[in-house]
């Protein structure tokens, strides 16, 4: 359910804005999004897993608030970041 090492390091790589970063609200999102996406997967396979459902609705809420920092903050960031990654807004 959570992604490894390697698949994370990719992330920040792709998502990076300057070298070194992994704070910025862009890798974040992709993190957020990449264990989304593998939880989205899980919960296909196990639909009573209402403590994984619970986690699954902590991630959305924590991506969302950082969508809607970054959407403030800069509005051509915000919409580069949801082409990328494929959100629907």
């Amino acid at each position: 359910m959570s992604i490894s090492a390697e698949r994370k390091q990719e992330v920040i790589k792709d998502f990076a804005t300057h070298e070194g970063d992994t704070g910025s609200p862009e890798v974040q999102v992709a993190i957020l999004s990449e264990r989304i996406r593998n939880l989205s997967d899980h919960m296909s396979t196990h639909a009573k897993d209402f403590h994984s459902r619970r986690g699954l609705l902590m991630m959305v809420g924590a991506r969302r608030r950082l969508l809607d920092y970054l959407k403030r903050e800069s509005v051509n960031r915000y919409q580069t970041l949801i082409q990328r990654l494929n959100i629907r807004r």
